[in-house]
């Protein structure tokens, strides 16, 4: 008796009429789309967008070159060197990010004693040339800079979730 019953419905096309009634019941649903430039979603508390390297509130750059960071990143996309300043300090000469290596997964965030790496809420950033894609000190030091009064803001709000 299957056997007909699957004949049956093969000849009659039952499986097409079955998935066009869910078509025709979602044709005239409100829809959902949102128009992107115009109309910004919610983003999570917890979201990691562009990375940015901070500065103390006299200006010196927070990294202390303890490439806690560069261990951390399971895809290998931190590159730091140092040197010794003269204090005995140590502090980066380079550090890269390489974007298209980075999966955004935070850990060099979590792993940074003194909250010098961090990855902004910023996600709206493309590259055009060759090369772009590699932050650079001065680069992640001057996004950074721009965007530190929002990176505070969300230090603080993030509070509960440290």
């Amino acid at each position: 008796m299957s056997y007909i019953g699957h004949l049956i419905k093969s000849f009659t096309l039952f499986e097409l009429l079955k998935g066009l009634s869910i078509t025709g019941r979602r044709l005239f649903s409100p829809k959902v789309t949102i128009q992107y430039p115009e109309e910004k979603t919610p983003i999570s508390p917890r979201f990691r967008g562009h990375h940015a390297l901070r500065r103390y509130p006299n200006g010196e750059e927070r990294c202390i070159a303890c490439k806690l960071c560069e261990a951390a990143c399971p895809a290998l996309a931190i590159t730091i060197e140092l040197e010794e300043r003269d204090d005995g300090s140590r502090r980066t000469t380079q550090y890269d990010i390489d974007m298209f290596k980075c999966i955004y997964c935070g850990f060099c965030e979590e792993a940074c004693p003194v909250d010098a790496i961090v990855e902004t809420r910023i996600f709206e950033y493309h590259f055009e040339k060759q090369g772009e894609n590699i932050m650079t000190k001065e680069k992640l030091l001057a996004f950074g800079d721009k965007y530190e009064e929002s990176i505070a803001l969300d230090r603080v709000a993030d509070a509960p979730y440290r």
